[in-house]
């Protein structure tokens, strides 16, 4: 007999009160009321500019690049939902003379470009018509699995944007614009086709705030480097290479990225806390009107982490005379779950060894959370069951 869901909650909640420790800890805060609700998080970066003078911007979304999925120990996205749209015309640019290499900081201690840097859509493919049909889901039949926004109403969506901005515009290619009006509509379409479940818009561009001005959308925080009337200024000139590596809004943001894991409790009004107009050179912004949460509940790990959470789906729980099952439920987008990435808790590390991932039949928890849930389900059973 299939148990109803309020009974699960109760019981589990039942249990974990009765319980003191990490594992309470743990439920509660994922029960909390301001939790975020989403089970995925993607990201889609964008270098809008192309030429060797633009190295910075490239240097600003593969420095994001590289804070997302270089350090997955830390934040835990895989390069599968990471999109990357950038030029790439420096890294094998003859005046580079440091070949197949990418530096954001004059000492190049960091190769930002590397060995397995997968870039998505490249050169003359980074459009406005790409971008848009990327963001809505009309991608062209055939289109391969990793051009694609495979997201679904449970996603949240990191979009990152640098290049050459002006009022309401941001510039591709040195060759066409992105208005904001066509933004904030593409960014409707993805919400009228359940492709986000929240979305946190980041631009490092001139007058940035201007692009986010037009958004109506629902569930949508926005930030940007500068605003209306204001330039966004690079912060470091490698002699070197010859030009500006980073930009300053950038630099201070992978900053304070660096100093966060999966399990830090930072939130997000803690980076806009940041903000220091001395630092950017400009007056970076947020608009938060169209966020349900509040900005100091609302963890930095929600957008740029992995999810380390476990949901109980009432249509995914089958009750049989063998006991329970659990199985993961299918999605209309995406029939490939296993391609999908993985949702759980993982224990946190020690003495340098990645944490373990607790998988329980398609659902991932901590142990003390999946026993939890079995006690849970046995005492709900013997309830429900003359």
């Amino acid at each position: 007999m299939r148990i109803p869901s309020a009974l699960w909650a109760l019981s589990l909640a039942l249990a974990v009160a009765a319980h003191d420790g990490p594992a309470a800890s743990a439920a509660r805060d994922f029960f909390a009321p301001y939790a975020s609700n989403h089970t995925n998080n993607w990201a889609v970066l964008v270098s809008s500019s192309r030429y060797w003078f633009n190295y910075r911007h490239m240097a600003n979304a593969l420095g994001m690049r590289v804070t997302l999925y270089r350090t997955v120990k830390r934040l835990g996205i895989p390069d599968s939902n990471i999109i990357l749209m950038l030029a790439d015309d420096v890294a094998c640019n003859a005046r580079n003379g440091y070949p197949g290499a990418v530096y954001a900081n004059a000492g190049r201690g960091l190769d930002l470009y590397g060995d397995n840097i997968e870039v998505d859509y490249r050169g003359y493919e980074v459009t406005v018509e790409a971008f848009i049909r990327l963001l809505t889901g009309r991608v062209p039949a055939g289109t391969p699995r990793s051009k694609r926004l495979l997201t679904d109403d449970r996603s949240n969506v990191f979009l990152y944007m640098t290049g050459h901005g002006g009022n309401d515009f941001l510039k591709f290619q040195d060759n066409e614009e992105i208005s904001a009006y066509d933004l904030a509509d593409a960014v409707e379409t993805m919400w009228q086709k359940k492709r986000y479940n929240e979305l946190f818009f980041m631009v490092d561009s001139c007058q940035a705030s201007s692009l986010y001005t037009k958004f109506y959308s629902p569930n949508i925080l926005a930030t940007a480097s500068s605003q209306v009337g204001e330039n966004s200024w690079a912060r470091e000139r490698d002699q070197d290479i010859g030009v500006f590596v980073i930009d300053h809004y950038t630099h201070l943001v992978l900053e304070f990225l660096e100093q966060t894991n999966k399990t830090s409790h930072t939130t997000m009004n803690d980076l806009f806390s940041q903000y220091d107009p001395v630092r950017i050179k400009s007056n970076a912004s947020v608009r938060s009107d169209l966020f349900p949460r509040p900005l100091d509940r609302t963890r930095l790990t929600d957008f740029f982490g992995g999810v380390a959470q476990a949901e109980v789906v009432d249509a995914a729980l089958g009750m049989g005379s063998g006991g329970s099952t659990l199985s993961a439920p299918s999605s209309s987008e995406d029939a490939s779950w296993t391609e999908r990435p993985p949702v759980g808790r993982t224990v946190p590390e020690e003495d340098g060894e990645e944490g373990e991932v607790v998988q329980v039949k398609g659902f991932t928890m901590s142990s003390a959370i999946a026993g939890l849930v079995a006690l849970a389900g046995l005492a709900g059973s013997t309830l429900w069951h003359p």
